[in-house]
């Protein structure tokens, strides 16, 4: 029994080590403490955020993202004492998913989040995971290849993204009359798309190629080349908490410095489970050197 005790001690000293926290910094993080109270973890995940975040055969959340979090929910286990911490999984959309940061009622997003300066007024990131942008997603013949072949279309996009920023912000400044749907996730937008009631539909894209992924007859459809946007993902977790913020540095700069983020990349682009086949970009390989700050 006192050699167990032994070994727990050491195991916990070790993970205050490598995180550079102790019990005091634990209790000054107020996301640590409610934590550790409560003995959950509340995960914030997207339903449908192919190969992110999404559902899967077994009704639950599996992709990139999620695996991610897994790594840094493996670390606040250790710095908490909490071996057998819950994970309470909770949907989120891109309308929903900052409010729901905000207030509380989710302590880590693991989703397709763009980090941008307006959302860190009310959110903090963990270092970029992906870098993608905004790209359209049509039929194939519909003769839609760039923004401007969208001039007196329906477009749809997705309520409350970063994208639907800039995709009007675009069409305004060229003066294009486009008409919009809005959806509140991807699987309405594409459901709009299949059925005609819009004529293409954008969003990041690697998440197109993702929905097309799932297609019945993925050939129908096609993804424009250029992108309109720079999307940096990145894991969202609550304002204001350095400590907690820092653990989850700590934790993908390790993944990044040890290649091993590289392995959980590989496992789901090349090709993953959903059939995405994309070679990590020479952007997000650099975005891994960089982020991978030395202790």
């Amino acid at each position: 029994m006192k050699s167990n005790k032994l070994a727990l001690l050491a195991f916990t000293l070790s993970s205050f080590l490598s995180t550079g926290l102790m019990a005091d910094d634990v209790d000054s993080s107020f996301v640590l403490k409610r934590i550790q109270e409560r003995g959950v973890i509340n995960m914030g995940h997207r339903e449908s955020s192919v190969p992110f975040s999404y559902i899967g055969k077994d009704g639950k959340p599996e992709g990139y993202s999620i695996d991610l979090c897994y790594k840094i929910i493996d670390r606040i286990k250790e710095v908490t004492g909490k071996k057998d911490l819950k994970i309470k999984y909770v949907p989120v959309t891109s309308q929903t998913r900052i409010a729901l940061m905000s207030n509380g009622t989710i302590d880590i997003e693991c989703g397709s989040t763009t980090n941008n300066l307006t959302r860190q007024n009310q959110v903090d990131y963990l270092p970029i995971t992906f870098i993608t942008g905004a790209k359209i997603v049509s039929k194939k013949g519909s003769g839609i290849n760039k923004i401007e072949d969208l001039e007196g279309k329906v477009l749809g996009l997705p309520l409350g993204s970063n994208t639907e920023k800039i995709i009007r912000g675009i069409a305004k400044k060229k003066g294009l009359k486009i008409r919009y749907v809005m959806s509140k996730d991807h699987p309405q937008a594409w459901l709009n798309l299949q059925s005609g009631r819009i004529d293409a539909y954008t969003a990041d894209g690697v998440l197109l190629y993702g929905l097309i992924s799932k297609a019945k007859k993925p050939d129908d459809f096609q993804v424009s080349k250029e992108f309109m946007s720079y999307d940096p993902y990145g894991i969202m977790v609550p304002h204001d908490d350095s400590t907690y913020r820092r653990l989850g540095t700590v934790v993908l700069a390790d993944m990044m410095r040890s290649g091993e983020i590289l392995k959980v990349y590989d496992k789901w682009f090349n090709p993953g489970p959903t059939g995405i086949n994309m070679p990590i970009s020479d952007k997000l390989k650099m975005a891994f050197e960089i982020q991978a700050l030395p202790h």
